[in-house]
């Protein structure tokens, strides 16, 4: 039996490929509204468009609409590896190193690293469509006691 017939979350994720996050167990995830490209045990991709609300005065893409991005895509790149037990950021580090404009399509992929017991390690980059690395990510996850 393969990883994904045995992860009902994983399933779950792969049924909304190529669709938008309209159906996102996140609250967050649903505002962003990204649309799910790829998705396998410890990574994910998701693209997005720039819209006026996700960005600051200079309609350039705000760093907290940039780490929104990066944190919902890390969180569920994490709730996809079908843990007993919800796991909580400890760190997020991110790296800015290019802008988005309004209106630009970008997409972040994430990835698991390290999946230990207790503590899981996941980085994630945002990309524009010529490939310029916009942010960078890594993130540090605990296992809490709170189960699914």
């Amino acid at each position: 039996m393969s990883t994904s017939e045995t992860n009902p979350r994983l399933l779950f994720f792969q049924s909304l490929i190529d669709q938008d996050m309209e159906q996102s167990p996140s609250p967050l995830g649903r505002w962003l509204n990204g649309t799910l490209r790829a998705v396998e045990e410890g990574s994910l991709t998701i693209e997005y468009t720039v819209r006026e609300d996700m960005t600051n005065p200079m309609q350039i893409l705000h760093g907290g609409a940039t780490a929104a991005i990066i944190d919902d895509l890390i969180g569920i790149t994490v709730f996809v590896l079908n843990r007993e037990y919800v796991y909580t950021s400890v760190n997020l580090s991110i790296d800015y190193l290019h802008s988005a404009q309004l209106g630009d399509i970008i997409t972040a992929q994430s990835r698991v690293l390290r999946a230990g017991k207790n503590i899981i390690h996941a980085e994630c980059l945002i990309t524009d469509e010529d490939g310029r690395i916009i942010a960078k990510a890594a993130s540090n996850l605990v296992q809490t006691s709170t189960k699914h």
